[in-house]
């Protein structure tokens, strides 16, 4: 996720634009901290609202837990954990070093 000021909405609209245009969303910020989140306009959006749309934008991303992204959403953890399951998101993203670290240290746990 990029980030633009609110100068740069006025020198670099263009980039923002494309952002968008890629599906990607972007953080406005005014004098360093969060002021907005552009979120592109889709058929997701549409279909699901913004809450939703942006909670699984952001979790998908890793920008968010689960529990954040279900609070986003306006759904309890299970509900949320059930609908991106359904839409094929991985409840867990490990990385091979981390995943490793969780399989060793259930080795030595049981």
């Amino acid at each position: 996720m990029q980030s633009f000021s609110i100068r740069d909405l006025r020198e670099r609209s263009g980039a923002l634009s494309r952002e968008v245009e890629q599906g990607n969303l972007a953080v406005i910020t005014r004098h360093g901290h969060p002021l907005f989140i552009s979120v592109p306009f889709s058929e997701e959006l549409l279909n699901q609202g913004v809450h939703i749309t942006l909670a699984t934008r952001l979790f998908r991303e890793g920008d968010i837990s689960l529990g954040k992204a279900a609070k986003i959403a306006k759904m309890s953890i299970a509900e949320y954990s059930d609908y991106i399951s359904r839409l094929g998101i991985p409840l867990v993203d490990y990385g091979k070093e981390a995943l490793e670290q969780e399989l060793a240290y259930l080795e030595n746990t049981l």
